[in-house]
């Protein structure tokens, strides 16, 4: 088989460990943080641990692929696949969570996504998938469903990304300082890139374009660790950055709606 496949194995374990260590960074520091803020770092530690229970099976299925072994390349896809449905759920929590927070009104939401990514899997079971192709970059394997496919981008992609980029689109606008917008933008950020890509990666039928997709999920994961613990470099330099004299303090932004300065808390650490 070609070297190819070995070469996405080793990007899909280093999605899932870099991911992991991520979370358990996060979880290791929990303890630092203030009450209200720790439902929407649970959610984010939960968004990372997800990503990573994804590419560990990827990582299996490609090795399993360049043994020429289509079993366990089907089975690790569908284990895999689990995790792919859910893995908007802690995306809605954090933002909803930031914007309203209101336990019950997240909770409710979360459980509506979750409830989508029921329909996504069962789809998935009842109409199979397409698959496994394995050529010179990776094994391709899809769901055999249009509408698993649109019920995925429309629901459970969309409306996340949407969101994150609406929480995006406040900052900027608050004219607030360019360090801030470091801090509290970027993990939204590298979680879009990486929710992005993931998408890409389980729906392209292209090999060199799925592995293009896995590279930059690693990308991703390396722009949240940049974010949550940013070298003292960055670090200093964020902090000189000035914009209109203008700090912000999710706390004060009530025409935004924004209840809760969770966001601010977790990023701040």
């Amino acid at each position: 088989m070609a070297p190819g496949l070995l070469l996405n194995t080793a990007i899909c374990f280093a999605i899932a460990v870099s991911s992991l260590t991520l979370a358990w960074l996060l979880v290791k520091k929990s303890p630092e943080y203030d009450e209200k803020a720790k439902p929407a770092l649970w959610a984010l530690i939960s968004f990372w641990i997800i990503v990573g229970l994804i590419y560990i099976p990827t990582t299996i299925r490609m090795f399993a692929a360049y043994q020429a072994n289509a079993a366990m390349d089907l089975l690790f896809y569908q284990i895999a696949s689990f995790f792919f449905a859910f893995l908007s759920v802690p995306i809605i929590y954090f933002i909803v969570f930031i914007l309203s927070g209101n336990k019950r009104i997240t909770r409710i939401v979360s459980i509506m996504f979750a409830v989508m990514g029921i329909i996504y899997l069962s789809i998935l079971h009842s109409c199979g998938v397409v698959g496994p192709a394995v050529l010179d970059w990776g094994s391709l394997i899809t769901v055999n469903s249009d509408f698993a496919i649109h019920l995925y981008l429309t629901v459970l992609f969309i409306i996340p990304t949407a969101m994150i980029l609406g929480l995006f689109l406040l900052m900027v606008l608050q004219r607030i300082a360019l360090g801030i917008i470091y801090k509290k933008a970027l993990p939204l950020v590298a979680i879009s890139f990486v929710l992005d890509f993931i998408l890409i990666d389980f729906i392209v039928m292209i090999d060199p374009m799925q592995l293009f997709a896995r590279t930059f999920v690693f990308i991703g994961v390396i722009l949240a660790f940049l974010a949550y613990f940013p070298p003292e470099f960055l670090n200093d330099k964020s902090e000189n950055f000035e914009y209109d004299d203008t700090d912000l303090d999710f706390d004060d932004l009530e025409d935004l709606d924004i209840k809760d300065s969770s966001l601010e808390e977790i990023n701040d650490r």
